[in-house]
């Protein structure tokens, strides 16, 4: 029987001395939401546009010498698949990345930029763990998940451990209640870990959130048959791991589910707002806060989680009211 590593708050408490060292915090912002001052986490403006560099960093560090000259294979529609492709390049490891054939242009340049191998697969007939499981045993390399590791779990964890740090200088209540946004779940659980006193609500769009229907039922529910289309790629994920789902059960964690329309409007008020730019998947977490699905008290905190936005798209929505 294989015994899985799980995620542990000292893994986070290690990931995030490890980031500290290589990478700039990335700021927490101050707005007011109906007229409460909440915390924003722009993890958009991490070198790769998103928060996968954190995890990405911890997981691809923990590897030997041996290990890295072997490579790494990654699954993702573009925000891990940059994330691992730069800790790949900075630590000289040779990187394939599993992408679906529909990734947002913006992502899938940026990570051939990079210097990535990038295998494309067709989302709607193919599996990618099975394309990457299989190119991970034909090379030798090590398979890398998008949130299914207790390593990429930790690193993501990060952010919380960094959040803390900063409203203490910044002398702002501790994060209390922590809004974040969800596919797989390895930036809540991570975050779960980091922030143990805290109140933790994932936020998914309709349609994809099997982690709040999990977490109401008290066991893995997959997305549902013909899932609507959602502009979310980041977090169009079919099913979450019994790793994230464990971590989120065991602390009462609940979930949201947000519209099309909630998720645009919470990308116009950022760039309105904050002056951030905001992937759909991002700004899932404002968009429940905006929308009135959770409401914001002292100590709330959201996760803006990545800003890699197809620009012809994001116009679109800058440019409509709908």
């Amino acid at each position: 029987m294989t015994i899985l590593r799980q995620p542990t708050r000292a893994g986070v408490r290690d990931a995030a001395a490890k980031i500290a060292a290589i990478l700039p915090q990335t700021p927490l912002l101050i707005a007011e939401i109906r007229g409460v001052p909440v915390a924003f986490k722009a993890e958009m403006l991490q070198p790769v546009g998103a928060f996968k560099i954190r995890g990405a960093w911890h997981r691809l560090t923990a590897l030997d010498a041996g290990t890295r000259e072997k490579g790494v294979v990654a699954f993702s529609s573009g925000n891990h698949a940059q994330g691992v492709a730069w800790a790949a390049k900075r630590l000289g490891i040779p990187a394939v990345i599993v992408m679906p054939a529909d990734a947002p242009k913006v992502k899938l340049d940026a990570t051939l930029a990079l210097g990535a191998e990038v295998v494309k697969y067709d989302r709607k007939t193919e599996s990618r763990e099975k394309i990457a499981a299989h190119l991970a045993h034909a090379r030798g390399a090590t398979l890398v998940p998008s949130f299914d590791d207790a390593w990429i779990i930790e690193g993501q964890g990060s952010i919380g451990i960094e959040a803390m740090t900063q409203s203490v200088e910044m002398k702002l209540p501790d994060p209390v209640h922590v809004i974040v946004p969800c596919g797989g779940g390895g930036l809540a659980a991570g975050i779960t870990l980091a922030l143990p006193e805290s109140e933790i609500t994932v936020v998914e769009p309709e349609g994809w959130d099997d982690m709040r229907r999990s977490l109401e039922a008290g066991w893995i529910e997959p997305v549902g048959e013909n899932p609507p289309p959602t502009a979310c790629d980041a977090l169009q994920t079919p099913l979450v791991s019994p790793l994230t789902f464990d971590v989120l059960s065991r602390r009462g964690v609940t979930g949201l589910a947000v519209t099309e329309f909630e998720i645009r409007e919470a990308q116009r008020w950022a760039a309105r707002t904050l002056k951030l730019v905001v992937e759909p998947g991002g700004a899932a977490a404002l968009a429940a806060l905006l929308a009135r699905k959770i409401e914001a008290r002292p100590g709330t905190l959201v996760v803006l989680s990545g800003g890699n936005v197809d620009p012809d798209a994001y116009a679109q929505v800058l440019n409509s009211k709908d």
